[in-house]
């Protein structure tokens, strides 16, 4: 079993009903739009679940390493957080902090 399999496990009952959906939804151009622009957050997702499963750490163990919480990481890993807007946090605060000196 490779590291991908693992990680579509994650997602693999849910999955089965989705493609089917998903094709139908497809068809409507404002869903196509967001679906396509959404992708890259998607990629970044599985990513990160694939990396945390090859290292063999949990997303506790990687939050730590990130300076972020499990349930930020957990969030990210299920698509229901933007990865971009974690990354914005992080340099909005870094600007407060370098503003205030």
């Amino acid at each position: 079993m490779t590291i991908d399999n693992i990680a579509n496990l994650r997602y693999h009952h849910f999955m089965a009903n989705w493609d089917t959906y998903k094709q139908k939804l497809l068809k409507d151009p404002e869903f196509k739009k967001i679906y396509d622009e959404s992708s890259p957050e998607f990629e970044i997702a599985r990513a990160i679940i694939r990396g945390r499963i090859k290292n063999k750490i949990t997303q506790k163990e990687l939050a730590k390493r990130m300076n972020t919480t499990q349930s930020v990481i957990s969030r990210v890993e299920q698509a229901r957080t933007s990865p971009f807007d974690i990354v914005f946090e992080k340099v909005s605060g870094s600007a407060e902090y370098l503003t205030s000196c």
